[in-house]
Parts: structure tokens; sequence; C-alpha cells
């Protein structure tokens, strides 16, 4: 996906440059939880991860699907750093629902920074990680107007 918007091609780079993001979740009652994890998409608004379900963002995805994604370089200087935001809905992948399409996505991503290949075969019902995937409904970063933490939404399409 490729658009010709300055903001636009911002939010693949960052998308692009950055190996984790912090994905926000709550439990039941609406106590939050944040948990940086190694990602990997398909055309910046598909984002997936491997996670344990016993872990507490798989335990609350499975309760409450809707999440809050941040991707940003922790390691740019104070008030120069740029982030994007996205609100999304996420979800266990089960066999058939687009594994094989994702967790090639995944594994294209993972081997590329030095790490393994994963199949479906890795992410099946009793295997120790499963594959989650987030669906984000928007994006957006902050302004560069001289106001503090003001956002500005980012269409991709």
């Amino acid at each position: 996906m490729s658009t010709g918007s300055g903001a636009a091609r911002t939010v693949q780079e960052i998308i692009e440059a950055n190996c984790y993001l912090v994905l926000s979740t709550a439990d039941s009652t609406g106590r939050p939880w944040g948990s940086p994890v190694y990602f990997a998409h398909i055309d910046f608004t598909e984002f997936y991860r491997l996670s344990s379900l016993e872990v507490t963002h798989s335990r609350n995805i499975a309760i409450r699907p809707e999440v809050g994604i941040v991707v940003f370089d922790s390691q740019a200087a104070v008030g120069a750093g740029q982030g994007v935001y996205m609100p999304a809905t996420a979800n266990l992948l089960e066999p058939g629902a687009g594994t094989d399409r994702a967790i090639a996505a995944f594994s294209r991503r993972s081997t590329a920074h030095g790490y393994r290949a994963w199949t479906s075969e890795d992410v099946e019902p009793g295997a120790e990680l499963r594959l989650y995937r987030a669906i984000a409904a928007s994006h957006s970063i902050l302004a560069k107007d001289g106001r503090p933490d003001h956002r500005i939404p980012v269409p991709l399409g």
C-alpha cells in the first residue's frame, strides 16, 4: 500500500522501522494492561503477534477485543519522537481463518530480523504460542503544530 500523502508515508515508515508495538488491553472490569510485543503486519492495518493463551493480554482479548496500539521509536530524543496511534479490534486466529496468510507475513518479518521461520503448524491449537490479529480501525500521528499531544487522523487509502 503506497500513498502520496506525507503523513501516510510517516505512518508507514514508523511501522516498518520498528519491531515492537505497545498493545493496550483491558480486562472485564476495565483494568488496563499494556504490553510491548513483537509484530508483523499486512498493509499497515492488520497486525499479527504470537502469544500464549495464558498471558494477561491474551486473556483480556478473549473477553474484550477492543485494543489500543502504539508504534514508536523509544530511542528518539525527547520532543522529537513520533508515533502511530491505532484503535483496533483483536482476536485469536483459528486455523482456516486466514492463518496461512498471516503466519507467512509473520515468518517473513521474523526471518528478516534474523529470527526463525514460522509455519501454521507452529500455532495450531495445543501449541505453546498462538497467532493473534489486530485490525486497526484508523491511524493517527502527532501534529507538529506546536500544540502538545495533538493528534491528527491519517488515512492510508
